[in-house]
């Protein structure tokens, strides 16, 4: 909504360089405690790593495992309805699940975890924008936590995560760059870039799109200053959660 002025006014009454307040619980499930429930403003993702029993063709045969994500949107997780996929992801979805196990994979040294194969389930509980990039980010401390737990037993001998990583979104709202869209926000939109980057400032996935417009290269860099900005300060919420400091 605007105020008098014509300033675009936040949840929260955030400023435009200003992510939403992050929280992360971990060992969340009692299932499965490689589990994490991020929550990023109203957006909520239930992360859990777990060892599987498949492996892609191509790396079948290779010294080295593999780390795969799925991702899914819960029935009640949008104010209407969301369907069940029921006969394998399409579209959106699966576009979403190869980007987080990229993203994942990024920052995994594979041949460290050789004939093992992981998957990380990304649940959205609550949908308020940048999913994706909680789950990437939820993702993430999931596996850090199952792998820690596989060193501790004898099934790894080292730590495969060679670096940390998180993702996080930005775009130009009725002219102006802003970080961390939710759902309103993304909805006015006129450019929606969502980003993924490592602590040492490394990209692993950049996603830039103009809705029914264009933008121009200053504007990118602005916005891929502005995440990257946020993106630190979600590496610095992850290893809080982690108690790595």
């Amino acid at each position: 909504m605007n105020n008098k002025q014509g300033k675009f006014i936040r949840d929260e009454n955030r400023d435009y360089n200003q992510k939403r307040k992050t929280k992360i619980d971990i060992n969340y499930l009692d299932t499965n405690p490689s589990s994490v429930l991020i929550t990023q403003g109203k957006t909520r993702v239930l992360c859990a790593a777990s060892t599987g029993n498949w492996m892609p063709p191509h790396v079948k045969n290779e010294p080295k495992g593999w780390v795969g994500a799925q991702y899914s949107l819960l029935p009640s997780s949008c104010t209407t309805r969301v369907n069940r996929e029921r006969k394998g992801v399409r579209g959106r979805t699966s576009e979403i699940e190869r980007m987080i196990a990229r993203s994942l994979r990024s920052v995994c040294n594979l041949e460290l975890i050789p004939n093992e194969s992981i998957i990380v389930d990304c649940d959205v509980i609550q949908a308020d924008g940048g999913t994706r990039s909680a789950a990437v980010t939820g993702g993430f401390i999931a596996l850090y936590l199952l792998f820690t737990d596989m060193q501790s037993r004898g099934q790894i001998n080292h730590m495969p995560v060679s670096d940390f990583v998180a993702g996080i979104s930005a775009g130009v709202v009725r002219g102006a760059v802003m970080l961390d869209l939710n759902s309103s926000e993304d909805m006015a939109a006129q450019v929606d870039l969502n980003l993924v980057m490592t602590e040492t400032g490394r990209i692993c996935e950049l996603q830039a799109t103009g809705e029914e417009a264009t933008f121009r290269k200053s504007q990118l860099d602005e916005m891929v200053d502005l995440a990257g900005k946020g993106i630190m300060e979600q590496i610095s919420e992850q290893k809080k959660a982690l108690g790595l400091i």
